[in-house]
């Protein structure tokens, strides 16, 4: 049988639906060889799901997705086999984490402005232990009833041009790679054509990236189409990057999106990850 991994999987750590023991669970059933934990911004969940992946047939790979910005877009850089005890890393995390409580009160004061009853003490209540994105934002609105859906709560409150909506302080591409090399892991571009960037910006920023210590791009993804996938590992290929493949599960709050098979589609093959953590890193 074909040993299938996923790349690309989050917690309740941050802006998933289950818990990490949960996953670990979910990703035996599914008869996965190996998952990553790339929780938003933090490692909190990482060591919780080793514990319980121990003694049982699964691998739970230590990894990150950090939140950069370039040329005004979004853009996730994945740690894959990161060392998250690493005090160069914990330092960041824990800077990076205060600069999103500043700006996860400073969202909830405009709410209270546009006639939302929230505080930031009933957001931590609702979702205890959690990093707080945008997404538990939009979970805690419909909750209680100010939208129907969480995707309403974005045009309506918190998107990006939405009326309570609070830029968050960000690192470029080049300061995520950095700091998953001292972290010991191996850095990689998250799904490059959520971007919506021209294919020769792109390829600017791989070229770049891939100068400064890139070594993966997330060529096999659940969202892909007709040839993007063997576009992204040409384009991999060209700038001497290994492919990577996730489905960015999400549980309850990507409910199209399934642990290891994406939309039903997805096949990532364990020699992905194998070629991958061969690549040396600081």
């Amino acid at each position: 049988m074909e040993k299938l991994i996923d790349l690309h999987v989050h917690s309740d750590c941050s802006d998933g639906t289950f818990t990490p023991e949960e996953l670990t669970a979910y990703a035996l059933k599914k008869n996965l060889h190996a998952f990553a934990l790339t929780d938003h911004d933090t490692t909190a969940g990482i060591q919780r799901a080793l514990k319980a992946a121990s003694g049982t047939s699964l691998t739970v790979i230590p990894g990150i997705e950090l939140s950069t910005e370039y040329q005004g877009r979004d853009v996730h850089i994945l740690g894959l086999g990161i060392w998250p005890d690493s005090p160069v890393f914990q330092n960041f995390l824990t800077q990076f984490q205060e600069a999103r409580i500043l700006r996860n009160q400073k969202m909830c004061r405009k709410l209270q402005e546009c006639g939302v009853e929230i505080t930031y003490e009933e957001l931590l209540e609702a979702f205890p232990g959690r990093v707080l994105t945008r997404a538990h934002f939009a979970r805690y609105l419909m909750d209680h009833g100010y939208v129907k859906s969480m995707a309403e709560a974005f045009p309506r409150y918190i998107g990006d041009h939405a009326p309570c909506y609070v830029p968050k302080e960000r690192i470029s591409p080049a300061q995520a790679v950095e700091l998953i090399l001292k972290g010991h892991g191996h850095p990689v571009l998250a799904h490059p054509l959520l971007y919506h960037l021209s294919r020769s910006q792109l390829e600017e920023l791989v070229r770049q990236l891939t100068a400064l210590g890139l070594q993966g791009l997330e060529a096999i993804y659940s969202t892909n189409r007709g040839c993007d996938t063997s576009s992204m590992k040409r384009l991999a290929g060209k700038y001497g990057l290994s492919v990577t493949g996730g489905s960015d599960f999400h549980g309850s709050n990507k409910p199209d999106i399934d642990l290891g098979c994406g939309k039903g589609n997805l096949k990532i093959p364990c020699e992905l990850w194998e070629e991958l953590k061969q690549r040396q890193t600081p």
